[in-house]
């Protein structure tokens, strides 16, 4: 079906990559971080330096790459249409899994704001219904989407910028250094246990690539989006989750499901504080809004380059794949139920773990296949071999990352990628098999 939808324009995309990453990513962090302790800002440096490494990998790739498909176009470049499929399918289940993270934060500050304790399945069900919300205000089109996260993002900005700013008023230098390291863990030992969670707070910065299809002049403007928005990103995220650490002791942050909320009752009231959580509920939701779209689009690529089913490609007047988006919510309240945990930092932190290792894997396909995009392409072979030892950091610190999610999430992660992996190459087999009978019936 044909359509004639508005395109988003490089600024509304660029706000798209930042909620997607800021607008969830930050909201639980502080909790998460006071696990390991203010130690955890060597693990912010780390991090920052590896997203911007892998931000700049993929504005390389948005520049010279002429396929269709996301992340999974860049992976065909080198590992032809089994890559593409593979690069497509793991980020979407990693998608799949990061929304159901994203709405169990944006829970936990409701049920914080309205003063309401909430079990496990009650969790699980209001979380179901914020994906279903999110997703069906999608149905709008692609311009309404990023209009709505134009307005949403300032939910965390504004309350985000306030303490990296007026915070150092309030803060202790005493309570952040008796944060530094409460569990005595070894120095690498904390750097690693924090890196997947700090890692969490950047994964959206390819979200640019993967809407290519939906913003004007993707081959410049993606690229600017990409590193513009992990660069803010990444200034916000470090002084904001350090400034906290020195406001509010770090027992009450690790037992706080609104850190934020309750670093404002530190700094003014109570009241300033329910505005603070309320503004970050509608940040969190946008984004949300952001990664639904950003869901549907992957599957409505793949659809249309014939690797998943074909109903993911089939649109509204407004360019909104409907029916596929009701196949991934069923999805998504499947495992939202089946991750039910009475401890929302815990669902959070599993959720996130797992997330992590699927979304590298494209990551590190990518990467791999950005020297042959670049050579297929036609760029100077002196750029190729300026850009490989970058390239090799790249996957360097990406299989780091993998290893610092722990056994499990890779166990996780590789039983996914495993499944996906098998079904292509049995329906390929299948295809084949077709495509013979029906030459030999020719002939």
């Amino acid at each position: 079906m044909k359509t004639t939808a508005k395109k988003m324009s490089v600024f509304q995309l660029t706000t798209m990559v930042a909620a997607n990453m800021l607008g969830a990513g930050i909201i639980m962090l502080p909790t998460n971080l006071a696990q390991v302790g203010t130690i955890s800002v060597l693990s912010w440096l780390v991090t920052a330096v590896g997203a911007l490494v892998l931000a700049y990998i993929f504005a390389q790739a948005g520049m010279f790459s002429t396929k269709r498909g996301g992340v999974g176009g860049y992976a065909e470049y080198r590992f032809g249409k089994t890559g593409h499929f593979m690069a497509n399918y793991a980020y979407s289940i990693s998608l799949i899994i990061a929304n159901i993270a994203i709405a169990v934060s944006a829970v936990g500050y409701g049920a914080v704001f309205f003063g309401v304790d909430l079990n496990a399945i009650q969790m699980s069900e209001a979380a179901i219904v914020l994906l279903w919300f999110a997703a069906i205000l999608n149905f709008r089109g692609n311009r309404f989407t990023g209009q709505l996260s134009n307005l949403t993002i300032w939910g965390a900005i504004v309350p985000v910028l306030v303490i990296g700013t007026l915070g150092w008023f309030w803060f202790n230098p005493d309570t952040y250094m008796a944060a530094w390291n409460p569990n005595d863990l070894p120095f690498f030992d904390a750097i690693k246990q924090s890196i997947a969670l700090t890692l969490w707070g950047f994964l959206g910065f390819e979200s640019a690539a993967a809407n290519a299809d939906a913003v004007e002049n993707p081959k410049k403007n993606v690229p600017i989006a990409t590193v513009a928005g992990t660069l803010a990103v990444a200034v916000i995220y470090i002084l904001s989750t350090n400034v906290m650490a020195g406001i509010v002791p770090n027992v009450d942050l690790l037992n706080s499901n609104a850190p934020f909320g309750l670093t404002f009752v530190y700094m003014f009231n109570d009241t300033v504080a329910d505005i603070v959580m309320a503004a970050m509920v509608i940040s969190c939701f946008g984004a949300l809004l952001c990664w639904q779209f950003t869901l549907s689009r992957v599957f409505k690529s793949c659809a249309e380059h014939g690797y998943f089913p074909k109903v993911f490609a089939r649109v509204n007047s407004k360019d909104a794949p409907v029916r596929g988006v009701f196949i991934l919510l069923a999805i998504e309240t499947a495992i939202t139920l089946f991750t039910a945990d009475d401890s929302l930092r815990q669902q959070f932190e599993n959720l996130v773990n797992l997330a992590v290792v699927t979304n590298v894997f494209p990551y590190v396909l990518c990467i791999l296949a950005v020297t042959t995009m670049m050579r297929q392409e036609g760029a100077a072979e002196v750029k190729v071999k300026r850009f490989a030892p970058v390239a090799m950091f790249g996957v360097a610190y990406c299989l780091y990352a993998i290893y610092a999610c722990g056994v499990d999430a890779m166990m996780g992660s590789a039983i996914a990628i495993g499944i996906g992996f098998v079904t292509y190459m049995v329906r390929k087999a299948w295809l084949h098999r077709r495509q013979v009978g029906l030459q030999q019936s020719i002939d």
